[in-house]
């Protein structure tokens, strides 16, 4: 075991396997500040997301502008390259707070001022200025992803901590997922989406709230684990050999850590959830299309969407901890393309509330649970003190591949339209990106098998 790295083998803080050490582990403080921040850094992403195309198909935008503006959430598949600066850089004033919390609370701050300026101007006011905040909202979004992903690893104690962070992480997650993605649309019904994004940027402040009082991971730890790797200088000296160890020595300790197998494993995260990112940005233009109501489309979501939600979760969840994290990433890695046959089920179907409930459900199950799969086995496979930077690294290569094929959704829907009409279309399409999750499949059997004979 590298040094550094959480020691899954100590018995002082090994969590044993029963529910009710389960259920008491939920209690602690730090579980509890890990479904807050989670909440935080869920809101952001529907917002300059799937929700934002629902926002602009009802101003008239066309699909294949809605497509190419999802490309703002590239800024989440490219968060690695100022990922070492949150390993290495202490900010000043809050940075008082520790590290990892204020680069949290300061990206907090930036998605806040990015929701309000995207609320004022609004489609209205021109797609390129519109879609400019909505790239420093992402940005800001990413940024607080990289810090919340770091404290989360490194404030857990054991394998078994990291996985119920990780599920209660996702949990918070989605739980304001279902906010930007159900309750906003009641939202917007009545108030419309200016304010709805107002509200939006307000329930920001319990992510503040949870960085305020969260606890910070120990520095001691932190430089122990750096200084094990090399002859580090203070943090703001910056020599060659700072710059080096800050910006290159993550990928190089998580290329060497992993050796031959790590490309594979890098394949691997960037398959797993492809289905999702390429159809995302049309599945609410295709709800409105369908003749689905703002007020519809809310209610469900919040209904059958949120147990479905919390269900997926709690059973991945569950399962890192009574299977492993291998076998539950194999498990998540088939469920994940079941949403996109939900979708083209309903094409078949028309606005009908059952068909819709039968695929919400199988759509927010299969995302919980494979979602808390791939997340509790990448941070499996970072290494303490340059978690900010790894886990980065491989979050982007799971992001990617997907946010830049899904920018051409749109085109491809259009094109699709005018051979088979547009319901169809929809159907086909969301069909074709089920298909793409097969390959997902074979690729996470193989990665999850070699990654768990080399932990053996």
């Amino acid at each position: 075991m590298t040094e550094g790295t959480t020691d899954t083998s100590s018995e002082a803080t090994k969590i044993t396997h029963g529910w009710r050490d389960i259920l008491a582990s939920c209690r602690e403080p730090r579980v509890i500040a890990m479904l807050a921040l989670g909440f935080a850094a869920g809101l952001p992403f529907m917002l300059t997301g799937n929700t934002l195309g629902a926002w602009l198909r009802n101003e008239g935008t066309e699909l294949a502008a809605i497509g190419f503006l999802s490309w703002v959430g590239l800024a989440y598949s490219f968060k690695f390259v100022w990922a070492p600066a949150l390993d290495s850089i202490e900010l000043p004033l809050i940075g008082r707070l520790g590290k990892r919390r204020s680069w949290i609370i300061l990206a907090q701050v930036g998605v806040i001022s990015g929701l309000l300026a995207m609320a004022v101007i609004g489609p209205e006011g021109g797609l390129v200025l519109f879609g400019i905040f909505a790239l420093v909202v992402a940005f800001s979004s990413a940024t607080q992803d990289i810090a919340i992903d770091a404290w989360r690893i490194e404030i857990s104690r054991s394998t078994e901590e990291l996985g119920l962070m990780s599920a209660a992480y996702q949990l918070g997650y989605r739980a304001a997922i279902l906010i930007t993605n159900a309750f906003i649309f009641n939202i917007a019904a009545r108030t419309g989406w200016e304010f709805s994004y107002v509200l939006m940027a307000v329930l920001m402040i319990a992510g503040i709230a949870a960085a305020l009082f969260a606890a910070e991971p120990s520095s001691d730890a932190t430089a122990v684990a750096t200084s094990s790797r090399s002859d580090q200088p203070a943090l703001m000296s910056w020599t060659p050999r700072k710059l080096y160890d800050a910006v290159v020595g993550p990928f190089v300790e998580f290329f060497t850590e992993h050796g031959n197998k790590a490309l594979l494993l890098l394949v691997a995260i960037s398959l797993y959830r492809l289905p999702d990112f390429i159809m995302g940005p049309m599945v609410n233009p295709f709800y409105q299309d369908l003749g689905l109501s703002n007020d519809a489309i809310g209610a469900m979501r919040a209904g059958v969407g949120l147990w479905a939600t919390i269900a997926g979760v709690a059973a991945a969840g569950f399962c890192v901890v009574r299977l492993g994290l291998v076998k539950t990433l194999v498990i998540g890695a088939f469920l994940a393309p079941a949403s996109n046959l939900g979708l083209t089920f309903m094409a078949t179907q028309g606005p009908d509330l059952w068909a819709f409930a039968a695929a919400l459900t199988l759509e927010n199950f299969s995302e919980g649970f494979s979602g808390t799969a791939l997340i509790a086995w990448m941070s499996s496979l970072t290494t303490f003190g340059y978690a900010a930077t790894q886990y980065a690294l491989l979050s982007s290569f799971y992001t990617i591949l997907g946010k830049l094929l899904k920018g051409f959704s749109g085109v491809a829907v259009s094109e699709l339209e005018q051979v088979l009409g547009l319901i169809p279309a929809y159907g086909v399409f969301f069909a074709c990106t089920a298909a793409v999750g097969i390959p997902s499949i074979l690729v996470a059997i193989w990665a999850g098998r070699a990654h768990a004979r080399s932990m053996a």
